[in-house]
């Protein structure tokens, strides 16, 4: 990821700016997202989770038991162990502190407030050119508990799979290629964005086509990807749960 210092290099000296793009911090950030996303969806959904679980937490769900795997703690564990692994492997102190993950905090919250305006002068845009029904929170209607969970689970697992998972290996598949870096690094930004935009309207649970949520979803994956990118998974997964919880919740609410 773009901004982590390299392998071989010690972080014991890194500033803010470098440690909050650092697997340990992130996964200390997101862990409390994490635990209450896994405990919400037993405690709302019991034995029939899936009905509470966030979509990109169910299609990998479904793809790893389709691949012969028990599903039931390898998502979480496999996030946690993959960012422990890549931490050491990056050779990275292990020292954390409470100013990065309060500056984390801050930074996520400023920029889902960005993001919200973004929406807003979107939506505009549409309303001058009679092309928008609805206004951006029409998408996000809250719905008590099970609804915060699933807010909180999106944040965490859509960044997990588009951003982490996917926006990487598109890069890295564009570069064997021989495309040229810049160009693929667009490109990748580009088709993960648009995946993760398409991706609200497949399934059972899919919503209603709208090509004013589909702008802004494509928009919010180019901006997620521009956070994870420059800032690290844990804002940009931050980011994406603080819009999620401002929008869905405390906005629609008010």
């Amino acid at each position: 990821m773009s901004g982590t210092l390299p392998p071989g290099r010690s972080a014991r000296g890194a500033d803010y700016w470098s440690r909050t793009r650092q697997p340990l911090p992130c996964l200390a950030f997101l862990a409390v997202p994490l635990l209450f996303y896994e405990a919400g969806t037993a405690w709302c959904g019991g034995a029939a989770d899936g009905s509470v679980r966030t979509g990109a937490d169910f299609w990998m769900r479904v793809g790893l038991q389709q691949a012969g795997f028990s599903t039931a703690w390898l998502l979480p564990v496999g996030l946690v162990g993959g960012l422990l692994a890549w931490h050491a492997w990056g050779r990275f102190s292990w020292r954390l502190s409470y100013d990065t993950l309060l500056g984390m905090l801050a930074e996520s919250l400023i920029f889902a407030c960005c993001l919200i305006i973004i929406g807003q002068l979107q939506e505009l845009a549409f309303r001058g050119c009679a092309l928008v029904a609805c206004d951006v929170g029409a998408f996000a209607e809250s719905a008590g508990l099970a609804r915060v969970v699933s807010f909180v689970g999106a944040g965490v697992y859509e960044e997990m799979l588009f951003r982490l998972c996917l926006l990487p290996l598109a890069f890295g598949g564009l570069c064997w290629l021989r495309v040229r870096r810049r160009v693929a690094m667009a490109t990748a930004i580009g088709l993960t964005s648009l995946a993760f935009a398409g991706a609200h309207y497949v399934g059972p649970a899919a919503d209603a086509f709208l090509w004013f949520s589909f702008v802004f979803r494509f928009g919010a994956g180019l901006y997620f990807a521009a956070l994870f990118w420059l800032r690290g998974i844990g804002i940009a997964a931050g980011c994406h749960i603080a819009y999620d919880l401002l929008v869905g919740v405390v906005l629609t609410s008010a």
